[in-house]
């Protein structure tokens, strides 16, 4: 079956939601959680030191109070497709969809189906609506900055 899904993160859920996709912090070690299959992240400005976590949690703590921190799309890849081929796909899809314009950190899941124990592997790709332009912000600056429309 075929999932597509976007969604909008409000302040206060992206770090906490990075770490879910990465599964670090209470998601690591849990049976439950036990299906990573790969991540990776991008076009994280200096002061994030090139960990995705720290990123999020500075959106979460910098953001304006309306403002949302993340976008993130879901979609179920094919089953027909080895672990390799995924990784392409999503790093494809991220090199044509975000570029060098957005910082964003993406996972592959591959839990077991409830039913028939197969896998559904899928993909969640997490990303800042913040333009990546070159300049270096703290992070006050970064997520706080006007951005004309």
């Amino acid at each position: 079956s075929y999932h597509l899904s976007a969604k909008i993160g409000k302040k206060g859920k992206a770090g906490p939601h990075a770490a879910y996709l990465s599964r670090e912090g209470k998601y690591q070690g849990r049976d439950r959680y036990e299906d990573l299959e790969a991540t990776g992240a991008g076009n994280m400005p200096a002061w994030a030191d090139h960990n995705p976590i720290n990123f999020w949690e500075a959106a979460d703590e910098h953001e304006r109070e309306n403002g949302s921190t993340y976008r993130e799309i879901e979609v179920a890849l094919p089953r027909e497709l080895d672990a390799e081929q995924r990784r392409e796909l999503v790093e494809a899809f991220v090199d044509q969809e975000l570029g060098g314009k957005h910082a964003y950190q993406w996972a592959i899941h591959t839990p077991k189906a409830a039913l028939e124990g197969g896998e559904q592997p899928h993909a969640h790709i997490m990303y800042s609506e913040r333009i990546v332009d070159g300049v270096e912000r703290d992070p006050d600056q970064y997520f706080k900055r006007y951005n004309s429309k």
